[in-house]
């Protein structure tokens, strides 16, 4: 399962549930935290150049979030059998508020240590946000304006038949009539929301 949807439309709830439906991890922008020799892989993909799709999600059942969502199209051409999962907000504007809560600050500030890999994993997000989201990632017109385009190419770009969109509250019925899949049991999970997003990333950081 390949998630084109952009960070803070429930991500990382959707990490879990498809954590439970696809019986495997999923790639998260908190798992990359905790992967740090990752990163120049995702520094080549940055660049344009080559890099091997399939040994860097060995063993993982999905990816959602940042960094994976913004290389949706690289990952389709090297997986081209998944179904793709666009996951939005109610509103471009209700993405926007949780973006200025959470991950504004955090890119916007200094890095949340001292520590070599992740100064560099820092440094790396905000040029992330400046070439693959819009140069001006921190201003509330612009990014709204890059949201709703990536947004758009996905529907465009994805065949219909391979396309499953998920709204933040959906819970499981869309996605599971997309895999065909039965619908648990359990309540969908809620996670990392905007109140707990600082609490998240120090966790994920000292995993």
């Amino acid at each position: 399962m390949l998630g084109a949807g952009l960070g803070r439309t429930g991500t990382n709830s959707l990490k879990l549930a498809l954590e439970e439906l696809l019986d495997g991890p999923c790639y998260h922008m908190f798992e990359l935290m905790q992967r740090l020799a990752d990163a120049p892989t995702w520094d080549r993909a940055m660049q344009g150049q080559p890099v091997d799709w399939t040994a860097l999600y060995d063993g993982y059942a999905a990816t959602v979030d940042w960094p994976g969502c913004v290389f949706w199209r690289e990952l389709r051409a090297a997986y081209p059998d998944a179904m793709v999962l666009l996951s939005t907000r109610d509103s471009a504007q209700t993405w926007w508020a949780s973006m200025e809560r959470t991950i504004v600050p955090l890119l916007s500030g200094p890095p949340p240590s001292e520590d070599a890999d992740i100064k560099h994993g820092h440094a790396q997000l905000v040029e992330l946000f400046r070439t693959r989201l819009t140069p001006r990632w921190w201003d509330r017109d612009e990014a709204i304006a890059a949201y709703e385009r990536h947004n758009d190419e996905v529907r465009r770009e994805v065949p219909s038949g391979k396309l499953i969109e998920w709204e933040t509250g959906d819970g499981w019925e869309p996605i599971c009539a997309g895999l065909g899949l039965a619908v648990p049991s359990a309540p969908f999970p809620n996670e990392n929301s905007a109140d707990t997003f600082a609490t998240n990333v120090a966790r994920a950081l000292q995993a």
